[in-house]
């Protein structure tokens, strides 16, 4: 599977990336049919705490995921979207499951 990670208006450390590639590639344990994914790291400036938010995207075959946190690290923010995504991809197995 390609990743790509953008950090917006931020410059992102090798920790983060290796942390956020890691989290995206535990998703393939559970569905190996990810074709690809991308992710945004953004700040708010709006808000003082919770401001940093992961968006992540994921393509499978008919299917595009999608999952938006925020919280006060990136690494909770991309905890939270890996977690929503992996809820999205049980959901998508069963239907297919059922329908074959």
């Amino acid at each position: 599977m390609q990743l790509k990670i953008h950090s917006v208006h931020f410059d992102a450390d090798s920790q983060l990336l290796d942390f956020v590639q890691a989290k995206i590639d535990h998703l393939l344990h559970i569905y190996h049919d990810i074709v690809d994914g991308e992710v945004y790291l953004k700040l708010d400036h709006n808000k003082a705490h919770e401001n940093k938010i992961a968006e992540i995207k994921i393509h499978t075959p008919g299917k595009i995921m999608f999952a938006k946190e925020q919280s006060r690290t990136f690494e909770e923010a991309t905890d939270s979207a890996v977690e929503a995504l992996r809820k999205q991809i049980v959901k998508h197995k069963e239907k297919i499951r059922r329908g074959m």
